[in-house]
């Protein structure tokens, strides 16, 4: 049984830094493609990173590249959102997800395709 549990929201001043975690069970996440997505308060949730199955590789939105960095620890078969120097933008609730399936791939756009989401983690950027 897949489940994926994403902690370490908060609130935090712009500039700051925060790290989300998403611990997953019931499958092994070197071999899928694990998302992150945020949604803030009235609109509609969006893509942020991913990261590719084994050492393929991660993609970003253009509002958090250079910022924010994905990365996976195998042996806690958990996977980081590291967020530096946070905005006010930032705000929303965050989100991992993965698929059902191991594609070798993920994505940042095709929300859709995924099949399983945790319950989601509160970011909240102000002074």
């Amino acid at each position: 049984q897949v489940q994926l549990v994403e902690s370490g929201g908060g609130l935090v001043q712009p500039g700051g830094s925060l790290r989300l975690s998403c611990v997953a069970s019931g499958f092994t996440v070197d071999y899928f493609g694990v998302g992150w997505f945020r949604q803030a308060p009235g609109q509609e949730r969006e893509g942020v990173s991913c990261i590719r199955p084994s050492d393929e590789g991660a993609f970003y939105s253009d509002s958090v590249k250079g910022r924010f960095t994905v990365s996976r620890d195998s042996d806690k078969n958990t996977v980081y959102l590291q967020m530096n120097n946070v905005r006010p933008e930032d705000t929303g609730v965050y989100f991992c997800a993965t698929y059902s399936l191991a594609w070798g791939t993920c994505s940042i756009t095709d929300e859709s395709d995924y099949d399983y989401w945790g319950q989601g983690t509160q970011v909240t950027v102000s002074s």
